[in-house]
């Protein structure tokens, strides 16, 4: 290399590359690690604690209570519970509403302590595993969380790293070893990791013992695949360390008798636990928030309600009752307990005060304490039956589908757009060498067809020397050494099949199609790998590696050839790989229509270029490439600098295409999800010609679908693109159009500019399908933000992979497929399948149910609160505006814990319109919950109308029929706690059978929890009556029953006042189905008459 070229390789490194390796370790971003000498600094123990109360027991309680009052609901009723303690002011007693919340917390405390033990349990193991520690010059076994920043360990075969550590030497050659990083990141393939050539001697302890120097290295952080650090030995030059040498916690050694490494990062400082600490973001459904809007109206309600009944109270005119005045004259206010009788009419203001107080007290129940408790409840149940569902079990693996949240749900049965990665979740994932492209020809693995030759005819030019032989062979050479692949062969059996393990379906694909085509890596060594060429072994030196990361879209390896020649190898997307070849390339123009060809097919492409490399200039790069790789300092920026510098002038070898098959059922999942109305679009990174050939495969695309494209090179240009195309759509823009949008990721980088993204995102939702081409992680994230933010509709994103996890957390629902690229994604979501197809069934059947269920609890409970409660709002401007109650103070704490808590639990979990063989079967059933007509603003209006009127009846009846004193034969008066017993009889009737009215599916469940939560209060009122005097309580309630059960009035009520009450409810739910019934309802009651359902559907669609 000349001169000239040598300068412009040191003027384009710059000086940033040339930094000093070693700055910046005085900074609290770095940390110096001293070998086998003292740490100056104490550093975090190794013992780690995943627990919620992480002092165990002692600080328990503050923490519990802390964490349990941070609900505004339960702040609310601990107020509440606190008034009621003032003397005489509570109308319902002092602990009414302490103990129903006293309940629920110990409930939640128990829960909470149970799952806590099994984390202190689980810890414990943990913290007394024990490891071999290299102590005075002798290896001894101390406990994990023993274990300190600057001790060398011995680990060995199958045992897990106990902290974050350098690999210094192992059992193997070239200190190599084996690692599992499956608690990491799911994946099961085994990873390499290699010392350094400097420490890989280090074989005995009394050599560990003369190590000396430090290790240089970066904060603890949370990144799994990166670290940046430095080794320097005293008196030798400082050497890089790259995540190549760090063995994580959590990791598993495995093919490795033992492994010696020097601890760097411990306890709460590892990866592992950086990555735990991390929480994902805060998800809460649509109905979760409607539902807290719903109590935050009712309570402003309730303030309005009470400051209306402590002005009526006030201005009561006392003459109408002389016998309840303070002073037997008129005004002033009335207080009905002797503890305020020396207060006179000086005191209206604070008499004012504490009757509004009282009246907080009266009516805190319309907004219901025990909703929260039953949402969780039901919610938990229904995860059950997702984590239980036979018919999500991905047999062939063995995944069931899980909910790792119950919170969201009732979002499934709302979601509107599904976007979804290609790769592994509409595909298996499953690669597969199928064709290549080399010297203006096509390849295939088949028998060849024309336009396409066997590879026996490749093999046979490569055997023949003729034309065109050299560069086939380049091409083979680099398919077999252009890779980070660990081959792995029985050593007992040489004849034995080579398994190979690599990071990436994509490269054991490559590896093994160079292997059929006679081109057989077989060996790899830190320094070089062996290829057998045709049945002759030819070693080739590896030099660097330049590994791909998603920025770069490419790697490369330089390599020195058998006979002495510096090459460098650079495979990767098209895109990547033009722009970098040299002039005059003979089959430039072939190769990009062969790459088309491919991608029509659905084939996913890489291509391959070559350059020689002089020594002269590879020894200038390599200082260059060196200080890089050792700077501490912004080390990946510097690095991609370097690669730059000789990722250049490349000469096009060729191309290859490998097949990823679709999973099963993915057409008929994704024709299934727009039949129900939902968007489905598609983010990849793949080429726009090959993500364009899988929508057509799995039916996104149809034939004749007008596809709008974007590819373009400026942001000018994109937004003249938009804006033509909005023009176009006119009066049809926003409205779903049968057109699909494709879009590549360049483009994107344009359109979501924020003078743009509005007119992209209109553009958007006009198509019926959307497919982004050649996106990163970040843009995928993006998109998702956006359509979530701006239309108010819910998302759900689904992924396998990595690169997925960060628009699965911006989506309102979050899937994962736990498949070949581990469980990163299934990790990072709300829910986890196993494949593509059980996501239909996920939406259509527990989304759909599960809506449906908890709508019904949610308004049904806001009724029974209303329907009981609000009777003492009639109460009392027929008892003064006194504050009286109605009923007995125990009566009412235990109308939620109690008598009507069945119905509602039962409803939620066993409730269902339609079966789930006809929902799957007929996705356009899914259309009604996903318009959440089930839950807004009109049906509670509707719901609270029926409260209401059924407190009035429920009240206004046994009321008026008592005043004739007609209750028993003898004319008895029997006051007001025998009128309380009965309308609280009726409430509790009406309620529970108002439940039966709103269930859909009857089971032997149903009946118990409706007969049986009936039967539990007449029962109830029998035992009550007879605790006084056996027990101290309710003096007022002795004998009520005797009262109750011999009225015949009482009977004759039991069956004609909730008959009345419900007769409303009848004629509408009778006009609803005759008139405007829904779909759902049709294909309901063709179910139950064995009717066939899709004349019903044909009907509604004509």
């Amino acid at each position: 290399m000349t001169t000239q070229v040598a300068a412009e390789v040191r003027a384009r490194a710059g000086a940033g590359l040339g930094a000093a390796a070693g700055g910046g370790m005085g900074g609290q971003d770095y940390r110096t690690v001293f070998l086998n000498e003292p740490q100056p600094f104490k550093y975090c123990s190794n013992a780690i604690c995943t627990a919620k109360y992480r002092y165990k027991l002692l600080f328990f309680l503050p923490m519990f209570l802390f964490e349990q009052f941070r609900r505004y609901a339960n702040i609310f009723f601990l107020i509440i519970a606190l008034l009621q303690q003032i003397p005489g002011v509570s109308p319902t007693g002092r602990y009414t509403t302490l103990v129903p919340l006293i309940c629920i917390l110990v409930v939640s405390a128990i829960k909470e302590i149970a799952e806590d033990i099994k984390r202190h349990r689980a810890d414990d193991e943990l913290n007394k595993r024990e490891i071999e520690v290299l102590k005075d010059g002798q290896w001894q076994w101390i406990k994990w969380r023993h274990i300190q920043v600057g001790d060398i360990v011995k680990v060995r075969n199958n045992k897990f790293f106990p902290a974050d550590l350098v690999l210094l030497a192992s059992s193997e050659p070239q200190a190599l070893c084996y690692v599992e990083t499956a608690n990491l990141d799911g994946e099961t393939n085994l990873k390499i990791r290699q010392g350094l050539p400097q420490t890989s001697h280090l074989l005995e302890a009394r050599d560990l013992m003369s190590l000396s120097g430090k290790v240089e290295c970066e904060a603890p952080n949370r990144f799994l695949y990166q670290f940046t650090g430095n080794l320097k030995e005293t008196s030798r030059p400082t050497v890089p360390l790259c995540p190549d040498q760090v063995l994580l916690r959590g990791a598993k050694l495995q093919n490795t008798n033992w492994v010696f490494g020097l601890v760097i990062y411990t306890g709460h400082e590892t990866k592992l636990m950086k990555n735990s600490a991390t929480s994902a973001p805060l998800k809460r459904s649509t109905v979760d928030r409607q539902t807290n809007n719903l109590i935050i109206l009712l309570f402003f309600l309730l303030i309005v309600l009470c400051l209306i009944m402590a002005v009526c109270n006030s201005q009561w005119p006392a003459e109408l009752h002389w016998y309840l005045s303070l002073d037997g004259e008129s005004g002033g206010a009335v207080v009905a307990w002797d503890v305020w009788a020396w207060l006179r009419e000086d005191l209206s203001v604070f008499n004012f005060g504490i009757n509004f107080i009282t009246f907080i007290i009266l009516f805190n129940n319309l907004i219901p304490i025990s909703l929260q408790v039953t949402l969780e409840v039901v919610r938990f149940i229904q995860a059950g039956f997702i984590n239980n569902d036979i018919n999500m079990l991905y047999e062939e693996n063995n995944i069931w589908a899980m909910a790792r949240t119950s919170n969201l749900n009732e979002e499934l049965g709302m979601v509107k757009y599904v976007l979804s990665d290609k790769t592994g979740t509409l595909t298996c994932n499953i690669m597969e060498f199928k064709r290549c492209s080399v010297g203006g020809n096509v390849y295939s693995m088949s028998d060849g067809s024309s336009p396409c030759r066997s590879v026996q005819d490749l093999i046979v030019l490569v055997e023949s020397g003729g034309p065109g032989s050299d560069m086939a062979r380049q091409f083979l050479i680099m398919l077999a050494v252009c890779h980070t692949v660990i081959p792995d062969r029985d050593e007992g059996r040489p004849d034995s099949a080579i398994k190979y393990h690599a990071a990436s379906p994509d490269e054991r694909a490559l590896v093994e199609g160079a292997q059929k085509l006679g081109f057989v890596f077989e060996t790899r060594t830190p320094d070089c790998v062996v290829v057998d060429v045709l049945g002759t072994k030819e070693r080739y030196e590896v030099l660097n590696v330049l590994e791909f990361t998603s920025a770069r879209k490419r790697m490369s390896v330089i390599v020195k050839t058998p006979d002495g020649q510096i090459k460098l190898y650079c495979k990767g997307a098209d895109t990547v790989i033009y722009e970098r070849l040299g002039d005059s390339q003979q089959f430039r123009d072939v190769i990009v229509r062969h790459l088309e060809d491919f991608a029509g097919e659905g084939l996913r492409t890489l291509c391959y270029a070559t350059a020689d490399i002089s020594q002269e200039f590879y020894d200038k790069w390599k200082n260059i490439y060196h200080k890089a790789s050792t700077a501490l300092q912004f080390r990946e920026k510097k690095l991609e600098d370097a690669a730059q510098l000789i990722e250049n002038n490349l000469t096009l070898l060729g191309a290859t295409a490998i097949e990823d098959k679709l999973q099963d059922e993915v057409p008929e999942t994704i024709a299934s999800l727009l039949k129900a109305g939902i968007h489905v679009w598609v983010l990849t990174g793949d080429k726009q010609e090959t993500a364009i050939n899988i929508g057509h495969s799995c039916h996104l695309l149809n034939q004749g679908m007008p596809l709008i494209i974007l590819n373009t090179d400026s942001l000018d240009e994109t937004r003249d693109t938009i804006n033509r195309h909005v023009v176009e759509f006119g009066e049809q823009l926003k409205r779903e159009n049968e057109a699909a949008l494709i879009i590549d990721g360049k483009t994107l980088i344009y359109a979501l500019t924020p003078d743009l993204r509005k007119d992209f995102l209109d553009l958007c939702i006009s198509c019926k399908s959307v497919i982004c081409c050649r996106v990163s992680p970040s843009q995928k994230a993006e998109v998702v933000e956006l359509l979530t933010r701006e239309t108010g509709s819910v998302t759900l994103a689904i992924g396998d992979g990595a690169n997925d996890v960060a628009m699965i957390q911006k989506a309102n629902v979050g899937v994962g497929i736990a498949g070949l690229e581990g469980l990163q994604a299934a990790c990072a979501s709300d829910y986890a399948i196993g494949q593509f197809r059980f996501l239909a069934r996920l939406l259509f059947v527990h989304g759909a149910w599960n809506y449906s269920r908890l709508c019904k609890v949610i308004l049904y409970s806001f009724y029974k609160n209303i329907c009981l409660y609000v009777i003492e709002l009639w109460w009392a401007a027929m008892s003064g505006w006194s504050g009286q109650v109605l009923f007995e103070r125990w009566s009412i704490a235990m109308y939620n814990v109690l008598f009507t808590a069945a119905p509602p639990l039962v409803m939620g979990i066993f409730d269902r319109s339609c079966s789930a063989e006809t929902r799957m079967k007929y996705p356009e059933l899914y259309r009604e919950s996903q318009s959440g007509s089930h839950f807004n603003w009109k049906v509670f209006l509707w719901w609270v109308w029926l409260a209401l009127v059924h407190s009035v009846l429920v009240f206004v009846l046994p009321y008026f029929s008592m005043t004739q004193d007609v209750a028993w034969g003898h004319g008895r008066v029997g006051g007001y706690l025998m009128v309380g017993n009965m309308v609280y009889t009726y409430v509790v009737i009406t309620v529970c059978l108002k439940a039966g009215l709103e269930t859909d599916a009857w089971t032997w469940v149903t009946h118990l929890a409706i007969w049986g939560s009936i039967a539990s209060w007449f029962i109830f009122l029998l035992v009550y009556s007879n605790f006084w005097p056996v027990l101290p309580m309710a003096p007022d309630m002795a004998g009520i029953y005797l009262q109750v059960y011999s009225s015949p009035v009482f009977w004759f009520g039991v069956i004609l006042i909730p008959l009345s009450c419900l007769l409303l409810d009848v004629t509408t739910k009778t006009m609803q189905n005759s008139v405007r019934k829904s779909l759902t309802e049709q294909v309901r009651e063709s179910e139950i008459s064995n009717k066939d359902v899709s004349k019903v559907l044909d009907t509604k669609h004509r």
